[in-house]
């Protein structure tokens, strides 16, 4: 019964697109820049008095040592958490400007680039740090906010790629998002990194019409795989697999609080009803994530390009 109210409401914000397609052309009103000025999305009192302490602590040890790239880094990562990546952004760039060969901070300034939907300047950013990380090993990410577990996921040169896929994917340049992607699968070298490249990797073929080779990028994930914090992206690619179904699924993160997620659940589930000619129920997930306040999460980000594809929503990236 919840399910059949869920997918009616659904149905019923999809019979309200006609009218909001035929406001596609009136003005926009979000363009990149007025992301600046966005409220960040809402967190606990708790989580709020957390981040406002760490970026004290963080900026104390920028201002002991302003040449040290790691408090740099530091300090950009704890200004953009609360929301304020205008600032993280400037000090990225500073760290950029004292340590022209360190890749980190191309990395994290596209990343906030892509926060701001200012997609080119991201591209040109992680294009640099692909460039300067070429040929060395690759190096652990320390975490800004650790997960349940404190153990790290990713490494630098897997950001670099799988934000340099998503930056492209993005743009709806799917061929270059899936060079990318290629690229960052082969230093996904942990289930948690395996599931996140596998997940966007499939989505790219499938919008390349390449459904085959998708199905079998398919059979690097395997059931039973020991997930830290991605475990939406591995549900969604037992989705893929045929293991679980796209309602049942939909029911499931349904139930659970907005946020980046279930975003990421969100957009996967209405992505995969797009790629299989449902595209009015990929329509109201896409205007389901956008109904919430959580503008900077990637799930977010992507319905936000596909619905301006669909020219239901124009945007400027």
């Amino acid at each position: 019964m919840k399910l059949a109210l869920l997918l009616t409401a659904l149905a019923v914000i999809a019979g309200c697109l006609a009218t909001e397609a035929a406001q596609a052309n009136s003005p926009q009103k979000d363009t990149a820049s007025q992301f600046l000025n966005r409220p960040a999305p809402p967190v606990s009192p708790e989580a709020a008095k957390r981040m406002e302490q760490q970026l004290a602590d963080a900026r104390a040890a920028y201002q002991a040592n302003p040449n040290d790239p790691d408090a740099i880094i530091l300090l950009g990562r704890r200004l953009a958490y609360p929301g304020r990546f205008k600032e993280a952004i400037d000090v990225f760039s500073e760290g950029i400007r004292k340590f022209p060969n360190d890749a980190r901070f191309h990395r994290h300034r596209g990343h906030r680039y892509i926060t701001l939907r200012r997609i080119d300047l991201a591209i040109k950013d992680f294009k640099r740090a692909a460039s300067l990380v070429k040929g060395k090993p690759d190096e652990l990410e320390p975490d800004g906010q650790p997960n349940a577990r404190n153990i790290p996921t990713s490494t630098l040169q897997f950001n670099i790629w799988y934000h340099l896929g998503l930056a492209y994917y993005l743009k709806g340049d799917y061929q270059k998002a899936l060079a990318s992607y290629r690229e960052c699968l082969k230093v996904s070298k942990n289930p948690d990194a395996l599931v996140a490249t596998t997940h966007w990797q499939y989505m790219t073929l499938r919008r390349l019409n390449r459904t085959s080779e998708a199905n079998r990028l398919l059979n690097g994930v395997s059931t039973g795989l020991e997930i830290i914090e991605n475990e939406g992206y591995y549900q969604l690619v037992l989705m893929y697999k045929g293991l679980a179904g796209p309602k049942s699924l939909l029911e499931l993160v349904s139930k659970q609080p907005a946020g980046p997620g279930a975003h990421s659940v969100l957009y996967g589930i209405g992505s995969w009803y797009l790629d299989n000619g449902q595209r009015n129920v990929a329509i109201a997930i896409f205007r389901k994530i956008l109904s919430t306040d959580q503008w900077t999460s990637f799930g977010f980000i992507a319905a936000e390009a596909d619905l301006e594809r669909l020219q239901l929503k124009p945007r400027t990236i």
